[in-house]
């Protein structure tokens, strides 16, 4: 790719806007900061977003936050053990018309520019393979149409812990359509105080809209303009190719990480470049992303499992191991060299 064409008024511009745009879900998901930028960055990728926790901890809220704050047409689909693949989609209906019946399909709740996608893996593997095209291809085929999807289009799903009970694991074909899964952790007895100080029970969070939908598609394309040197595309690239080796932390992963993860980090690195406000891509932003992007895209094997070792860990140590091109190491900065 050629040089960057992203100019300096174009970064204050963005940095101003998506500034307010984290100002106000930090005013929403109290002492979150990293979380609610790993959001945005997944927004401005273009890349759906998986969330995980326990369930009361925020991430129902910071989704309809989203949706009020960048005015975008929100949808919620509750997944539950009945739910059936059409009910996500949408169904035929059939409708008499001059006095002949015909199929006339009824759009469903994924027809919407952000779909919450609540407890997804609540819901039997048939159901949660519904939102497989449509979160690669934008769009859904119901009894052989097609029925394109809005522009943009994003799904933020949340699940629970697999150790719950009434879980079922997401296929792997559909973890890999995420950008990113996010851990959302408790933020303790001083985030509980906040909480109880400024929340109401049954009462709305107030959110004010700083972003439109147009100027939201306006920066996904100017994160696209942001420049990838080579140094961090070859960065890249090993660091996915050290999730199939035989050795060192590749020895722990049964399978590893497919292209999209490659294609996926490097998008994710353009647009954290830019809502930090550089137009290049560092190997800095590569190494903050590497675990949100890869952890959920690899399978560990009994080995790693026993160890108590985790998508997260397993990436961490690669990084340790998989160093970037022409940059000192920690050691050799220490020394002075």
């Amino acid at each position: 790719m050629s040089e960057n064409k992203v100019s300096e008024e174009q970064l204050i511009e963005a940095g101003e806007k998506l500034g307010e745009l984290r100002r106000v879900l930090q005013n929403v998901l109290f002492s979150q900061e990293a979380l609610i930028d790993s959001v945005i960055t997944g927004l401005l990728s273009g890349g759906h977003i998986l969330l995980e926790s326990t369930p009361g901890l925020g991430k129902t809220e910071l989704v309809k936050a989203l949706s009020k704050a960048i005015d975008l047409d929100p949808s919620r689909v509750q997944f539950t053990p009945d739910l059936l693949p059409g009910d996500v989609t949408g169904n035929p209906v059939l409708e008499e018309e001059n006095g002949k019946r015909k199929f006339v399909f009824q759009a469903g709740p994924i027809f919407a520019n952000l779909v919450l996608a609540d407890e997804i893996n609540r819901a039997s593997p048939k159901t949660q393979s519904a939102l497989l095209e449509a979160m690669q291809e934008q769009r859904v085929t119901v009894m052989g149409e097609t029925h394109n999807l809005p522009n943009p289009f994003f799904v933020v799903a949340t699940q629970n812990p697999i150790e719950l009970e009434g879980t079922y694991p997401l296929p792997e074909a559909q973890l890999d359509r995420f950008l990113f899964k996010l851990h959302l952790k408790p933020g303790g007895s001083e985030v509980l105080e906040k909480i109880i100080s400024n929340r109401t029970l049954g009462v709305d969070i107030s959110v004010e809209k700083v972003l439109t939908r147009e100027e939201l598609v306006k920066y996904m394309d100017m994160a696209k303009q942001v420049y990838l040197p080579p140094s961090v595309a070859n960065f890249i690239a090993r660091l996915v190719d050290a999730t199939h080796a035989n050795e060192g932390a590749g020895e722990r992963i049964r399978f590893g990480a497919s292209p999209r993860a490659a294609i996926a980090l490097a998008a994710a690195g353009r647009s954290r470049a830019l809502l930090a406000g550089r137009s290049n891509t560092s190997f800095e932003d590569i190494e903050a992303l590497a675990a949100d992007v890869i952890n959920h895209r690899i399978v560990l094997d009994y080995r790693a499992k026993l160890d108590g070792m985790t998508g997260r860990s397993v990436v961490a140590e690669i990084l340790n191991s998989v160093r970037p091109l022409n940059k000192p190491t920690p050691a050799l900065l220490q020394d002075g060299v």
